[in-house]
This record gives structure tokens, C-alpha cells and sequence, in this order.
């Protein structure tokens, strides 16, 4: 078995019309390899960088990222960047025990400055996955997503976007659904259900296709007197009781919204004209935590929580985990505290009113974030300073 040939383009001196079909040829080598059933390898060498000159990394089905490959390596070439791509090694089956033990993220060298985040077999597994949780192919997804615990955010989406892709079975777990744009940087929603479990499936998955943006519109409890049902919450940071995270990301690591993408909210409620409220939300991992009060509501106490939800501390937590700009839009639907519980008696009127106005905010906020940063939102707070070198345009 042998794969396509190694293509070398060298960044100095290329116009933009002929960068841009350098990055295409990159990338098809490595689809080309991926086809041929080998593991495609982008060899990055960087004259301007000291400590760095050479990266190098593998990737599996490299298609399902196409465009943000292109992006990558067109940012690269501009600089003056080397590359080259080329088959690295045949890909192992998913039943092959070296594959599963390629999966484990604590083997990564922490010490040394990497090309990508992702191992292939990582990369692989969690393509393949995507397509089995979503019902949908990882292709389809795009630049900017939503995750959801309702299907009346799915109603509310498809009314927008009646053309948008849908899962391929009924039965998904967790389906998906695209609004594709030919530039990419379309709107993907997805429904993950109830409860942390389900949030940190698919923000592990999802990670791999390295989105510009991850946003959480969800319901959450309304914890203060004067909240009302139907009111927003911006959240500024989160109260991690979800526990599901808690050996990847210890609970001192502090995790917050990212700062452009809040703002881009906040302007979006202002211009709705909607009641809102900043503050801390309370991620539960017991559904009943009411049966069993005074822990949570102690917690709920010292942090000066504003709202409890399921979801939302979990999604930002792996967004800062995997370096990608996240934020949570939640909607009021009860207030456990205040003799106003989540009965099915009125929660088809508060579906029906709340539904498209969430969903519209958080699309104007994405609207600004596509017209102000088109190459990705800045994320120099969620970097580390051993960073992988594709993820962001500002840090070559």
C-alpha cells in the first residue's frame, strides 16, 4: 500500500491567489493519504521562530476539517512559513489495541510545542463518533455551535432554517443540525439532552473539529427574587458541581466565558430589549437536587449563583480544556426557590414564547462575531504556554 506523493510549498514568495491553492493542495494530500488508508502528516518549518523552527503532526480524515486546515496553513504560508505534506503511517483499525491506547491525552509530551492538539487515532475515533451521536457527518458541522437541551430550540432553528441539514435517522442521541454557509462559518445546533454526561460527550467530539465558537442555550432555575420566567442569564462563570470533569480539569482552575463572546451577547440582549441578569450558574449533576438541599443550596449561597442548570459548567469547562471561545445564554424556566417549580401545566406557553427570542440572540451575537473576526475570535486567555500551533491566528 503506498500513498501520494509529499508536496512541499514554500511560503515566501506566493500571491495570495497562489497561497490560496497551496493550502487546497496541502490539504487534498492529506486526504489523499487518508483515502489511501495512511495517517497524513503537515511538516511546519518556521525560519522566524528560535525555540520552534520545525513542528510537525498527524492527522486523520483531514476532509472533515477542510477549511479550517486551509485557514491554518494559509496564515502560515503568509508568514513565510515551509510546509509540507505527505503520508506518515497506515492507520491502525479502531479494534487494534495500539489504537486504543494512541486515545489517551495524559501520554501527550506537555513539555514540547505541538502542531495540533489532537492525536489521528483521537482525531479518528471522535469523527466517527460525531457521526454515530449526531446522526450527521462531522463534515457537515460548521464554524459556530450551539448546544441545546430542548427540542424547541431545534423547532425554533429549523423555522429559521428550514434547508438545514438533519440528522440522517431518527433516533440519534444526540442530533444534529447544520446551517451551512459555502464560506463554512454557518450555525450547527445540537441537541444534547439533559445533564453533564451528555455535555461532555460532545464537546470531547465536537473539540476535534476545532470550532470557532461553542455557545450553551439552555433552561436553567432562576435563583433570585427578582427573576422572572422568560428572563436571560448571561453567565460570567460557573459553579462546577457537574463533577464529570473534575480529574481532566481540577476545580481550581478557574473557568470563565470568553470575554469577546460574552460581550457580543450582552449587545445582542441589549438590542432585544430583553430582561437578563450576569452572574454564576450552579452546575448540577443530580436532577433532584431539591430532595436533598442544604449542600447545594450552601454552594449556591457562597458563590452568589444566579442560576442552576445541568450542562453549562461542563461545556465551558472542556471548551477551556480544548481551547476553543465558549459562553452560556441560559433562559429562566423556574425558580425552585420561590414556589415557582417546572410543571408541565404551563411549560408549553413558556416554550413557545421564549424559544425564538434565545435563539435570535444568540444568532445576532454570532452575526458580530462573523463580521468583526472572520479568521477566528482571539483566545489568548484559554492558551497555554505550550501550545499547539494550529489554533489561532494571532499566535504563529
Amino acid at each position: 500500500m503506498s500513498g501520494p506523493q509529499p508536496v512541499t510549498v514554500d511560503g515566501g514568495a506566493l500571491s495570495a491567489e497562489d497561497r490560496e491553492k497551496a493550502t487546497d493542495q496541502l490539504v487534498e494530500t492529506l486526504a489523499d493519504a487518508d483515502e489511501a488508508g495512511w495517517y497524513g502528516e503537515l511538516v511546519v518549518e518556521r525560519p522566524w521562530s528560535a525555540h520552534n523552527p520545525r513542528l510537525s503532526g498527524e492527522f486523520a480524515r483531514a476532509a472533515a476539517i477542510r477549511r479550517y486546515l486551509c485557514r491554518e496553513l494559509a496564515s502560515l504560508l503568509a508568514a513565510g512559513a515551509r510546509i509540507t505534506a505527505r503520508p506518515s503511517r497506515s492507520q491502525p483499525p479502531f479494534d487494534d489495541p495500539a489504537f486504543f491506547a494512541a486515545l489517551d491525552e495524559d501520554r501527550v509530551d506537555t513539555r514540547s510545542k505541538k502542531l495540533f492538539l489532537f492525536s489521528p487515532e483521537r482525531m479518528a475515533l471522535s469523527l466517527d463518533r460525531i457521526g454515530h451521536y449526531t446522526g450527521t457527518p462531522a463534515a457537515a458541522f460548521q464554524r459556530h455551535v450551539l448546544f441545546t437541551n430542548y427540542a424547541m430550540h431545534v423547532e425554533a432553528f429549523l423555522e429559521r432554517f428550514p434547508d438545514a441539514d438533519r440528522p440522517a435517522r431518527d433516533g440519534a442521541q444526540m442530533p444534529a443540525y447544520h446551517h451551512r454557509t459555502e464560506a463554512g462559518d454557518g450555525v450547527s445546533l445540537v441537541n444534547i439532552g439533559v445533564g453533564p454526561a451528555n455535555a461532555k460527550t460532545a464537546t470531547d467530539h465536537v473539540a476535534v473539529l476545532r470550532p470557532d465558537t461553542m455557545i450553551m442555550i439552555g433552561h436553567c432555575g432562576g435563583l433570585r427574587n427578582h427573576q422572572q420566567k422568560g428572563d436571560f442569564v448571561l453567565a460570567t462563570g460557573y459553579q462546577r458541581a457537574d463533577h464529570v470533569l473534575d480529574e481532566a480539569l481540577p476545580l481550581d482552575v478557574p473557568v470563565i466565558p470568553h470575554h469577546r463572546l460574552n460581550t457580543f451577547l450582552l449587545d445582542a440582549l441589549a438590542e432585544a430589549g430583553r430582561p437578563y441578569r450576569m452572574g454564576i450558574v450552579h452546575t448540577t449533576d443530580n436532577r433532584d437536587w431539591e430532595f436533598t438541599q442544604q449542600a447545594t443550596l450552601a454552594a449556591m449561597r457562597v458563590s452568589r449563583s444566579v442560576a442552576v442548570d445541568m450542562e453549562s459548567a461542563t461545556i465551558a469547562a472542556n471548551g477551556f480544556r480544548y481551547r476553543i471561545p465558549n459562553a452560556t445564554l441560559l433562559c429562566v424556566s423556574d425558580k425552585p426557590l420561590h414556589g415557582s417549580p417546572k410543571l408541565a401545566a404551563g411549560a408549553q406557553e413558556f416554550y413557545e414564547a421564549s424559544k425564538r427570542h434565545h435563539l435570535d440572540i444568540a444568532l445576532s451575537a454570532l452575526d458580530e462575531v462573523r463580521r468583526t473576526h472572520p479568521e477566528g475570535l482571539p483566545s489568548q486567555e484559554i492558551r497555554a504556554v505550550d501550545e499547539p500551533l494550529f489554533g489561532g491566528p494571532q499566535d504563529l
